[in-house]
């Protein structure tokens, strides 16, 4: 009863062998001789001993480049190497042709008896008898007498030397009565205040309103010589023109 169920089911029975077998497949993968495996064929074996060979040849290439960089640098050294020792020799060389230098003797105490000191005090109150410099006394005063002929010499040139006039830029504005005005001949008169100190400069006429036009003109006047009072009552003493005469601007120069 037992064994004919065991025939008519699906039991794997022999499972062991096909562990085996499967383990037997892995190793010979393993080992690179599977007959199906596409690396092992000679195809493959050809590209690959291919490509290992100009790896290879790439590699001593750049071997071949290293080692001729290094005997560069082993050359420059050499040469550097033998410049310092040429260096060193003509060094040497110099150094034994200079004389020797002479070591200075150790200075010797020398003690003074008391007839010694006597005779070189005698000789130093001698000494000091005999005034070889001359007086300071003299010195000093032919400095002061110097100096004070440079400070005198000083003041002289600045007092001859003018000092800074100060001026100042006016601009006047003339009016006159009405537009019957002639404004020409007003003009005219106020040229005719002279005094010193003042100079005249340019005038232009400007309209007021309802055909009236006012006189305005530059002048330039010394600030100690001319004041604005003195110069506005000498214009308003033409009467028969000037109504009123104004400062329009007043500028130092």
């Amino acid at each position: 009863m037992s064994a004919s169920f065991i025939s008519t089911e699906k039991v794997w029975l022999d499972k062991c062998k096909y562990d085996d077998a499967e383990r037997q497949y892995y190793e010979t993968l393993s080992r690179g001789s599977a007959p199906n495996n596409p690396h092992n064929s000679p195809q493959s074996g050809a590209a690959s001993n291919s490509g290992d060979s100009s790896e290879l040849a790439a590699r001593v290439a750049n071997l071949e480049q290293e080692n001729q960089s290094l005997h560069k640098v082993v050359k420059d050294l050499q040469s550097a190497i033998s410049k310092l020792e040429s260096r060193l020799s003509t060094l040497e060389k110099s150094a034994s042709s200079q004389p020797p230098i002479k070591v200075a003797a150790p200075v010797q105490k020398v003690q003074v008896t008391p007839a010694a000191k006597e005779e070189n005090g005698t000789a130093e109150d001698d000494d000091d008898d005999i005034d070889l410099f001359g007086s300071d006394e003299e010195e000093d005063a032919e400095a002061e007498r110097i100096r004070e002929e440079r400070l005198r010499q000083y003041a002289e040139k600045k007092a001859k030397k003018p000092g800074v006039i100060a001026k100042s830029s006016i601009l006047l504005d003339v009016k006159p009565w009405d537009d019957e005005t002639d404004m020409a001949k007003l003009e005219e008169c106020v040229r005719t205040v002279q005094m010193d100190g003042l100079l005249w400069g340019s005038s232009k006429l400007v309209p007021v309103g309802y055909g009236i036009k006012k006189l305005q003109i530059q002048c330039v006047v010394e600030d100690d010589k001319v004041g604005t009072d003195i110069l506005e009552e000498e214009i308003t003493k033409f009467e028969d023109y000037v109504q009123s005469v104004d400062i329009a601007a007043f500028n130092k120069i």
